[in-house]
Parts: C-alpha cells; structure tokens; sequence
C-alpha cells in the first residue's frame, strides 16, 4: 500500500537527509562527552560549537546566546518558569494570549498554582492579537509576556516586533514561541525585539529530541534543570551531540534555502485553497489573509466532523482541529478563541504543506477531499437510505 500524502508538515517535518548525513559519525565514533578534555571531548565540544554558530546565524543572534535543550517544551518550560522564579520580588503577573501552545497554557496554569497571576489576552477573529490589547493586560507588577511568533493551527502571525516594543517600554520579559516560525519565515531576533525564543529542531527538518532556546545576552533565569554546569550554567545535563549536530546542519539549510522554500510553499498552499474553494462549497477559511504562514491552511466544513472526513481521506494524512467523541465533540481552543461556531469547528482541518510537496500531490489532495466531502454531504441528504435501499 502507498504511503498516504503528507500534509501535516506543522505537527512534525522529515529529517533533512543533510542532518542526517552530519549526524552519522556521531552515531559511533563521536561518542566523546564534550565536557572532556581529550581529544574525543573535543571533537564533541567542536561539533557543538559549530551547530551553535549554525542555530545563531538562522536567528540573527551571538552563539552565546543559545542554549540547547531537549525541544521546544523543553525551551518553553525554561523561559517561563525560569523567569518567573527570577523575576518573582518584581511582581507575580504574566501576561500570554488565549490562542498559545499547551507548552505555554499549561506552563501558566502551573505557575499559577505557584501563586502567580496569568491574563490571557483575546484575539480576533482572525487569530491576531491587537498590540493595543497587549499594552492594556500590562499591570505595575507584570513581569513576563508570552506571545508565540505564528500560530501551529491556523497559521497567524502574530505583530511580535511591535509587542516587544512595548515590552521594552514597560521593562516586562518578552519571550516568543517560535517553533512554527523558525525555517518557514524570518526570525530575526533582535529585530522582533524578545529576549527569549524558543526552537524545536523537527519543526525544521532536524531530529526529535532537540531545540534551542535564544537567550538575550544580560538576562538570567532560574535553571530549570539542575546538575553540572552544562551550557554555560543554564542547562545541566550532557549535550546531545547526535541532535546538536543534526539541529545545527537543519538551521544551516533553512537560513540558505529560507526565501525559496517560503515561495514553494506558499504557492502550493494558495493552489490547495484555491482548488478546495472552488470544489467545496460553503468552505470556510480559517486565519489571517496575509499575516499567516505561508505553508498552512485550515479550512472548516459547517456540519461535518472533522474525524469523519479525516478517516475517509485514505491517501491524504492531515489533521482536525476538533476531538470528536461518542458522547462529546472537543473544540479547539485556538478555534474558540477566534469565535468560530462550534458547528463550523468542528468540522475543521489543517493541512500544511512542506518544501518536499508536489503540485500533483496537492491536485490529488484538491480532488479526493472534494470526492469524500459530496460524498458525505450525499449520505447526509434526506432519503440516502432509501436511494441506496432501491439501487
């Protein structure tokens, strides 16, 4: 049986066979602990050193500044926690917004357990956060912000350079999730102004297992992990060199290949919307027109269900932006935020596409979910049993 097509590029990305080629030597005969101060530690302290240089020149940063972790819920745990615990004789507020990574909503939820207070600003329709809505959750005691750069279900870019100036001007942490954006758009740091961004490497086509967390030069965080005194002090444990290495040569192609691949990918998402608006009617799309991603797409199917049409698109692997059970249908938060009615949710599906999709596999995509969709809507009509009974 032939593998079905791959739209799903946002929950996770093939291993780029560069990284892989990288990360072969390190598989058996790079086994040295870079901590060591023989000739195998040093090899292994060179080889992170360089994916390091590799991960900053993607972001724009010094090498200095990024710290690898074990991904991106790893990154995101560190930067709010950390910095909740250092910043805590300041104030106890922090402020995210309602349409944020479970990495980040329940990393709040825990925090606030701890006794800190968590606003949750609104989006819009859209799935944009107005700067102005940012400015007014802001309170004498707030000391962290949360904003992730581009959402993983619909595709919206949040305005992060004009969050982190306000950030700025108030003296409040700014930390970004930026594992849907990093190798898809440009993330320059220091431009977008946060002081701590978040990567998970098989969001890039790196490994599983490793990311890296930008660390603005001056700031400091309680460690999250403690142990020996690993990545300049600030996460304990022995680098994993394997996945250094391969998120290193992953960051490397995606700086290269960044403008190029941005345009496939756009092209190919705008000729699957197009193709499923003029086969499906009454299809919803969900997200921003232009602020948005340029390889995602999430289309809503007013009464239908999301599970239905997933488990019936047999060449097509993609993913629901509903839970749908027996007794009960699990809307997405990101979705809820935005306003979507439940009837139209949770009948919605993201597809994104990857800089290895075709234009035949997204013509195919165009025609067997138009196919599944006339063929539910059919089964739904009054009098479908009755028509199949005399056929």
């Amino acid at each position: 049986m032939a593998k079905p097509i791959y739209l799903d590029y946002n929950a996770t990305t093939p291993l780029a066979r560069e990284a892989a080629d990288a990360m072969r030597p390190y598989l058996v005969a790079g086994f040295g602990n870079p901590s060591s101060s023989h000739a195998f530690g040093i090899e292994a302290r060179q080889a992170v050193d360089r994916a390091r240089e590799q991960v900053a020149a993607l972001l724009g940063s010094h090498p200095d500044e990024i710290v690898f972790t074990s991904g991106g819920t790893e990154s995101n745990n560190t930067a709010l926690k950390g910095s909740a615990r250092e910043l805590r004789a300041r104030g106890r507020h922090i402020v995210t917004t309602a349409i944020e990574h479970p990495a980040i909503l329940e990393v709040c939820a825990f925090l606030e357990e701890e006794g800190f207070s968590v606003t949750q600003v609104p989006v819009d329709a859209t799935g944009l956060v107005d700067p102005a809505a940012i400015a007014r959750a802001f309170r004498p005691d707030t000391i962290l912000l949360s904003v992730m750069h581009a959402n993983n279900e619909v595709g919206t870019i949040q305005p992060v350079a004009a969050i982190g100036r306000l950030a700025r001007a108030r003296d409040i942490r700014f930390h970004s999730d930026g594992a849907q954006a990093v190798g898809k758009i440009a993330t320059p740091v220091n431009e977008l102004g946060v002081d701590l961004y978040s990567i998970a490497g098989h969001k890039l086509y790196g490994p599983k297992g490793v990311g890296a967390l930008f660390v603005r030069r001056g700031v400091t965080f309680a460690k999250f992990m403690h142990g020996a005194a690993h990545e300049r002090n600030r996460r304990a444990g022995t680098e994993n060199v394997l996945g250094i290495v391969g998120l290193g040569v992953a960051a490397e192609i995606a700086r290269r290949d960044l403008e190029r691949n941005a345009a496939h990918m756009a092209a190919l998402r705008d000729r699957l919307r197009a193709g499923l608006a003029a086969r499906i009617p009454g299809l919803r799309v969900n997200g921003h027109a232009t602020a948005c991603l340029p390889n995602t797409l999430s289309v809503s199917l007013p009464g239908m269900r999301s599970n239905v049409i997933l488990d019936e698109l047999a060449s097509i692997a993609a993913s629901a932006g509903a839970a749908c059970h027996a007794d009960r249908i699990q809307i997405s938060h990101v979705l809820s935020a935005m306003g979507v009615p439940e009837e139209t949710a949770m009948g919605t599906i993201r597809l994104s596409v990857g800089r290895e999709t075709l234009v035949e596999e997204i013509d195919h995509a165009v025609e067997e979910m138009a196919a599944v969709v006339a063929r539910l809507k059919s089964a739904r009509e009054p009098g479908a049993d009755r028509r199949e009974q005399s056929a």
